[in-house]
């Protein structure tokens, strides 16, 4: 793997919106097609660093360019400006990915987003149809379960242990309280419980694949059917055995095996 890794282009750098540095990656095979470039959407408490090399691999493997970021409150990008809302996903499809895409070049993205990130993919898919080349998502949320809370709710006996906090803290450093808290508080909240985007996937024309271990924690194979059941774009469904939240590392062979099929037949 190491082989593999070293013969891609990595640039670490930063771009800048509404005055907020976000921390980028730009992966780039040595010998790469312009278009589309995959953007890699992490998750609810991710970074770029918590990717590992699966960016790299898949940016090897297909020979695209990739761009992965730190979203604010993340990782080495600028602290969260404020409080979240409800529609605080909406706000990271439509006001930060998008001028991120457009400062950075981006006119054909093409997403691979986990959990939260695939929430996010969906929204911009949804929003901007003609832009979007193609999706693939892997544990995404369009509505609010009670496996959701119940996963969140254990999340916070973790963290507040002392073990989660530990692990995180290493990426985030002194805003992993304020990152942290913010997502378990903003989808524990009342005003969270109705919270629901399936109806705003009937805009996405992007060929999709919708990806679940059917041993997540944090939702069921009903997200993965009201997304396939309602985007107009061709989409196609693959749960994932003996598989919990975070599929690309808890069963990396068969997600890697899907993932480059489905690039390779809509983009080669």
């Amino acid at each position: 793997m190491d082989k593999e890794v070293n013969t891609l282009q990595i640039e670490n750098t930063y771009v800048t919106v509404d005055e907020y540095r976000f921390a980028v990656k730009w992966v780039s095979p040595s010998q790469s097609a312009q278009s589309p470039v995959l953007v890699f959407l992490h998750e609810g408490l991710g970074c770029i660093d918590l990717w590992r090399d699966f960016p790299e691999q898949i940016c090897h493997e297909t020979g695209l360019t990739g761009l992965v970021y730190d979203r604010l409150g993340h990782g080495k990008s600028d602290p969260l400006p404020q409080r979240r809302t409800p529609r605080y996903l909406h706000d990271e499809a439509l006001k930060y990915l998008t001028p991120i895409l457009d400062v950075s070049g981006i006119d054909n993205p093409f997403f691979i987003g986990h959990s939260d990130g695939g929430t996010i993919a969906l929204l911009y898919a949804a929003q901007y149809p003609d832009k979007t080349a193609g999706l693939i998502t892997e544990a995404a949320h369009v509505f609010l379960e009670d496996i959701t809370i119940q996963g969140i709710q254990r999340a916070v006996e973790t963290y507040e242990s002392g073990k989660l906090k530990k692990g995180l803290s290493k990426y985030h450093g002194d805003k992993t309280d304020a990152l942290f808290y913010g997502w378990a508080d903003t989808w524990l909240s009342a005003e969270f419980r109705n919270w629901n985007i399936v109806k705003e996937l009937k805009t996405i024309t992007a060929p999709s694949l919708i990806m679940q271990g059917d041993d997540d924690e944090y939702g069921t194979e009903a997200q993965v059917d009201a997304i396939v059941n309602t985007v107009q774009g061709d989409s196609k469904k693959h749960m994932i055995s003996d598989c919990g939240h975070v599929p690309h590392f808890q069963a990396r062979p068969v997600v890697l095996e899907s993932m480059m099929e489905f690039i390779r037949n809509l983009v080669f």
